[in-house]
């Protein structure tokens, strides 16, 4: 069993809200955790279903009064977007509690998507509810793995990914996973798009890792217009699939670059798009670097608590991988590298210089950590998780 940051932070803001929201991919172990918290209060104590069970869905036929007579009793409601209608019934029912006295720890709900989720409950739980995301084992989290960092890197951090016999094993089920989502999930989440066209999409972004959005040569290569690869990135975005880095944007004098930068979020995934199954593979593919980079700017934005993240890039060169505005104003500039003897690029400092960021670190593939001048050090990917909240005082899961 892998032990998740998130679940203390779980149990943290059940104490604190009366509705708590778990958003992840599928496949990423939220049921788990959901269900080690259930099995901690105990049988009497909580109630889970799972929404994809026609049985389960049955018992919310009138949800007011099902989840009324609950009390007492967290109530776990999984894949709760098969029933966005259910928010409805759960503001009238924390509202009665609420007033009742009963501020927190009622509902945890479990859901595959972001938009949809945020969309309902901005409607009607607004002050009622906290949002976490359950990302796949992050680099930080190794030592819970009982694997090390290549595999972790390679197979990335699903965990019947990451866990599995060997890594062919490993690499069969994310092809699974990737057809599974092409071929079911999307439909479940109204997007009616062709699976192979949206296939073939995901692969592109793989190929083109870390790099600025390009949308007219992605039509091109896909033969279908600007506006339709939008939709394609939305929905990958939606489904926690891909991130969309933004620029920095701020008055520093510079022309600044304005394309956000796309990555597929798992390094596994990555490599099972691009059909890499060793680390000798790995090793001698164009995207071992970027792929890298996509795993440990993953692993920092997870940690640092905060949407307040970007790229920094200038048309004169100045780069910066990752700025993490922190609390009172201060920047944190953070470049990744895949080197085991890294250096701080002349870029970087002058990325450093432009926004004034009050500290700055390489992370590498390392585990000793040292100066590389100017108040700049390397460290290895947990160091860098602890700098982050040190400096800044973030509490991400």
């Amino acid at each position: 069993m892998i032990l998740r940051a998130a679940r203390a932070v779980v149990a943290q803001r059940l104490k604190q809200f009366p509705v708590v929201a778990l958003l992840g991919p599928r496949q990423v172990g939220k049921t788990t955790l959901a269900r080690q918290l259930t099995q901690a209060r105990g049988a009497t104590r909580s109630r889970y279903l799972d929404l994809e069970l026609s049985a389960d869905l049955a018992r919310l036929a009138d949800a007011a009064s099902y989840l009324e007579a609950q009390r007492g009793r967290l109530v776990v409601l999984d894949e709760v977007h098969r029933a966005p209608e259910i928010f409805r019934a759960l503001r009238v029912v924390v509202d009665r509690r609420i007033e009742a006295g009963e501020l927190a720890g009622q509902f945890l709900v479990l859901g595959s998507a972001s938009l949809d989720l945020l969309r309902q409950s901005s409607e009607t739980l607004a002050g009622r509810i906290a949002f976490i995301e359950l990302t796949p084992v992050r680099l930080d989290e190794l030592s819970t793995t009982g694997t090390d960092l290549n595999a972790l890197w390679l197979r990335g951090g699903f965990p019947r990914s990451l866990l599995a016999a060997d890594d062919r094993s490993s690499l069969r089920w994310r092809w699974e996973f990737v057809r599974t989502y092409l071929e079911r999930d999307v439909a479940v989440f109204g997007a009616r798009l062709p699976a192979e066209t949206l296939r073939r999409f995901w692969t592109m972004l793989a190929h083109t890792q870390g790099q600025q959005a390009n949308i007219a040569r992605l039509a091109a290569g896909l033969g279908i217009s600007g506006r339709s690869v939008g939709r394609y990135l939305d929905l990958l975005v939606d489904l926690l699939l891909v991130r969309r880095l933004t620029p920095w944007v701020g008055n520093v004098g510079k022309r600044l670059v304005k394309a956000p930068k796309v990555y597929v979020r798992d390094s596994g995934i990555v490599h099972a798009l691009l059909d890499i199954e060793t680390l000798d593979d790995l090793y001698g593919h164009p995207v071992a670097g970027a792929s890298w980079e996509g795993a440990v700017l993953e692993t920092l934005i997870s940690a640092a608590g905060t949407e307040r993240v970007a790229f920094y890039r200038t048309s004169a060169g100045a780069e910066i991988d990752l700025v993490i505005e922190g609390s009172r104003g201060r920047r944190l500039a953070i470049e990744v590298k895949r080197s085991s003897a890294p250096t701080v690029s002349k870029g970087f400092r002058i990325g450093v210089d432009d926004l004034r960021a009050s500290g700055g670190i390489v992370v590498y593939p390392g585990e000793e950590r040292f100066p590389l001048g100017g108040g700049v050090e390397a460290m290895g990917p947990a160091d860098a998780v602890k700098w982050i909240r040190r400096r800044e005082g973030t509490c991400g899961p």
